[in-house]
């Protein structure tokens, strides 16, 4: 993705053409091997690095004027630093592979209208003093720059990882293969914070048809004519959500005793079910993989002519899930509460947020100081409790 992105991007091919070392890394443009002067009045070769603002993986106006680099601190050529340039000699890890050693503030009058404008105008004030001590080095080394496309999972650009600084944070996610048990109402959002992560594959797994009630508890709006189709939930949806993310499987069936063992590849698993001996069954094999879960629940019911209820969602991991039976209710029929079936949107995203948030913080990308293994959200209280943490 990153030549083709040089390629349908004019600014960015034009520094390429004319013979800068450039590439394109999670969003941002490098241009390597920009000669400058260091305190000691001695040539080295750095390193500029931009964050870039895409539409439709074209590159558009920047919308910031900050520039990065990695290298020591640039000087005039009597050793001085360049001063018009400083911004902050502050450390940050924009992604995986690309950790800055400082950053560059030069804002024109009207801004940059391009990213050939961007690097240039840097690059001019940068190099300047390299080349009056050396007319002999040069940023246009027109070095071939191979440019290997990776297996990307989205089809186009997390840009605002890379807008926001947590290109490398998001990194924690990578090359895991998620599972989604039960796309109904809370399960359905599940999908649509888990596509928007860069996680290796989504694996979908319910029997059902998408019909008319789920239309009104899902993300988005489905069509009339969508609904007359009467696809699979999982094949409904994988059809919206491949549209950003490659890695979707649909699996058009319930999990039981005979199938179960279609989850023992996968690195973590969000269930969204009310079938208790199904519950049982699943949790059992993952307990026995040692393959992470969350189960959430939604317990709705009418009070005055009003709704009330309780949100729960439990953590199961490796090395804790004996709770899981203190907090989980197996019972399906008309002693238990989700059995009524009241479903609201909002009350689904929530419970879905919840679950995401607390795997994200299992893979280290939300700090967590709890450590809670089950929470409880009661929704006329306005008071979300988190229990049973894990003594380290």
């Amino acid at each position: 993705m990153s030549q083709q992105l040089i390629n349908l991007s004019p600014d960015l091919l034009r520094l390429q053409n004319e013979g800068y070392e450039i590439t394109v890394k999670d969003a941002h443009a490098v241009i390597s091997n920009i000669p400058y002067v260091d305190s000691s009045k001695q040539i080295r070769f750095g390193t500029l690095v931009s964050d870039l603002t895409l539409r439709g993986n074209i590159t558009c106006r920047p919308s910031s004027h900050v520039m990065y680099f990695l290298g020591v601190q640039p000087c005039n050529k009597d050793g001085s630093p360049i001063q018009q340039i400083m911004h902050s000699c502050r450390k940050v890890r924009l992604t995986t592979d690309i950790s800055p050693d400082m950053s560059f503030s030069n804002k024109p009058r009207s801004g940059y209208t391009d990213y050939y404008h961007k690097f240039t105008q840097y690059i001019s004030i940068i190099t300047a003093p390299a080349y009056s001590l050396d007319p002999n080095v040069k940023a246009k080394t027109f070095k071939p720059v191979l440019t290997p496309e990776e297996s990307e999972v989205f089809n186009y650009i997390d840009t605002n990882s890379g807008r926001a600084g947590i290109t490398a944070i998001s990194s924690t996610l990578k090359e895991q293969k998620i599972g989604v048990i039960g796309l109904g109402g809370t399960g359905s959002y599940i999908l649509d914070f888990v596509a928007k992560t860069p996680v290796q594959e989504i694996h979908l797994f319910d029997a059902d048809d998408f019909v008319q009630h789920n239309a009104f508890r899902s993300p988005g709006a489905a069509s009339l004519s969508k609904l007359r189709e009467r696809q699979s939930k999982v094949d409904y949806h994988k059809s919206r959500y491949q549209n950003m993310h490659r890695g979707i499987v649909s699996h058009a069936c319930f999990i039981d005793e005979d199938n179960v063992d279609m989850l023992r590849d996968l690195d973590f698993v969000f269930i969204s079910i009310d079938e208790g001996a199904a519950k049982k069954v699943i949790f059992n094999y993952l307990t026995d993989q040692k393959i992470a879960f969350v189960d959430v629940g939604i317990g709705i019911e009418v009070a005055d002519n009003k709704l009330t209820g309780i949100l729960r969602t439990t953590l199961s991991t490796p090395d804790k899930n004996s709770h899981v039976d203190n907090y989980v209710p197996y019972q399906t029929g008309e002693e238990d509460e989700y059995a009524s079936n009241i479903q609201i949107s909002e009350l689904n995203a929530l419970n879905a947020v919840f679950a995401v948030i607390k795997w994200k913080k299992v893979c280290g990308y939300y700090h967590d100081h709890i450590k809670e293994y089950n929470s409880t959200y009661t929704i006329n209280a306005h008071m979300l409790v988190g229990e049973e943490e894990f003594a380290a």
